[in-house]
C-alpha cells in the first residue's frame, strides 16, 4: 500500500514542518503547518508572505481559508 493512502495523510505528515502555501491570487506564504481541517483551511505559525520569491513581511500565526489555496508543499 502507498505511504500516503489519502490526500489528508500527506498534510498530516507535514504537520509541524515548514510548508509553502500558494493561493489563487498568486500570493505565497511559508510557515509551520500547525492545523488543518477537511476543507483544507490551514493554520501556519511563524508565517511569512513572499513576493517574487523574496520575503515581503512576517505575519506570525495566520489562518488561510482552504478555498483560496492552489498548492501546499513541504519546504525543501
Amino acid at each position: 500500500m502507498a505511504e500516503f493512502a489519502r490526500p489528508l495523510d500527506s498534510l498530516n505528515n507535514a504537520r509541524n514542518k515548514r510548508v509553502i502555501v500558494e493561493l489563487k491570487n498568486g500570493k505565497r506564504y511559508v510557515g509551520e503547518l500547525k492545523a488543518f481541517d477537511i476543507h483544507i483551511n490551514v493554520v501556519l505559525e511563524n508565517a511569512e508572505e513572499y513576493e517574487n520569491d523574496a520575503p515581503k513581511r512576517k505575519l506570525g500565526t495566520v489562518f488561510i481559508r482552504g478555498d483560496t489555496i492552489t498548492i501546499i508543499s513541504p519546504q525543501a
